[in-house]
């Protein structure tokens, strides 16, 4: 994979669409930024209009369906890797997208119960590393939680205890 990639979990819309703000605002291009959730409304369309505000900057959204899991809102490069996985299997597949992504496994597998939760998965995808610390730094001021970058294996899995 030569994109660098960092990942972090917005607890609610509000700090979703901070975080969002904070990366347009830095210059990110927002065919870098990815976001996926669970899809709480009743239709797709329906799910592209509560999903405006910062997220309507994103290009690419699209809402994927999960036997035994569920519709989900994805945006970003994050839609490929996912739908690859979707395509695979109907279980963990939020995970395999990120695995995909680079993510190590038990990153990914935290990152899909925060997200089964009703959590937002945020995430910029790079060529360049030195944008990965001005996009945590936008993440750590938003409050984002569990802020990992793709291959990072010295990250370890604190959602129980941010989440008990």
């Amino acid at each position: 994979m030569s994109k660098k990639s960092i990942f972090c979990i917005a607890t609610s819309r509000d700090q979703a669409d901070q975080i969002v703000d904070g990366l347009r605002s830095a210059k990110f291009s927002n065919q870098h930024v990815a976001v996926l959730f669970l899809d709480k409304s009743t239709s797709h369309g329906a799910a592209r209009e509560q999903n405006g505000g910062a997220l309507e900057w994103l290009t690419d959204t699209d809402t994927v369906a999960v036997p035994g899991a569920g519709p989900f809102i994805a945006a970003g490069p994050i839609i490929a890797a996912w739908r690859g996985a979707a395509a695979r299997a109907a279980v963990g597949v939020v995970a395999l997208g990120l695995i995909g992504l680079g993510l190590p496994e038990p990153d990914a597998r935290s990152y899909e119960g925060q997200v089964n939760a009703g959590h937002i998965l945020i995430s910029v995808h790079s060529d360049h590393w030195e944008e990965i610390p001005q996009a945590k730094d936008i993440f750590t001021k938003a409050g984002a939680h569990h802020v990992c970058t793709a291959g990072d294996l010295t990250v370890k899995n604190h959602l129980s205890l941010l989440f008990s």
